[in-house]
């Protein structure tokens, strides 16, 4: 390489210039889960449970509370013959580690996760139907939605009932 003062040429005549010196800065990046589905529901509810169930996901499942800690991902197949954007077309769905009251003032971890729900199309509610008041279970997620952000309750959803098969 032939040098100047401020241009080098490569062996193939390329003229490169040295550049200035460049600006630092520190980021803190925040990565937000991007799914089609949002799992929702109270610790326990079985969010996970029927994530497996329907995905090839494995996402770790124990009957304590808070097995969860980060969002699993479970992608559905679709029908490639039905095209993009119908009904049965394939769809990442996300599991949310359970809410508490108050999760979204911080409570449980709840804060960190209703974040992932901003890029969803569709929230599936999970509530235990085995639980002593499964209505106002379902309220209470509702609930923390809303006060969370309230375009979140504008978005389609659907109540799942899970545990019906429990003897209680």
């Amino acid at each position: 390489m032939a040098l100047s003062p401020n241009v080098m040429r490569d062996v193939t005549d390329k003229i490169l210039t040295h550049g200035q010196p460049g600006e630092e800065i520190s980021l803190e990046l925040i990565l937000r889960v991007v799914a089609d589905v949002g799992l929702v529901g109270l610790p326990n509810a079985g969010k996970s449970t029927l994530l497996s169930a329907i995905t090839l996901a494995r996402p770790d499942i124990a009957d304590y509370p808070f097995t969860t800690l980060m969002p699993n991902l479970g992608r559905l197949g679709g029908d490639p013959t039905l095209g993009a954007m119908q009904f049965s077309s394939g769809a990442t769905l996300a599991d949310l580690p359970g809410l508490i009251e108050g999760a979204h003032l911080g409570k449980g971890l709840g804060r960190n996760f209703l974040r992932h729900l901003r890029r969803t199309r569709v929230i599936v509610h999970v509530v235990d139907a085995a639980a002593d008041d499964p209505v106002n279970d379902y309220k209470i997620v509702r609930d923390e939605l809303r006060m969370y952000n309230p375009k979140y309750l504008e978005r389609p959803y659907v109540v799942v009932l899970n545990k019906i098969d429990l003897p209680k």
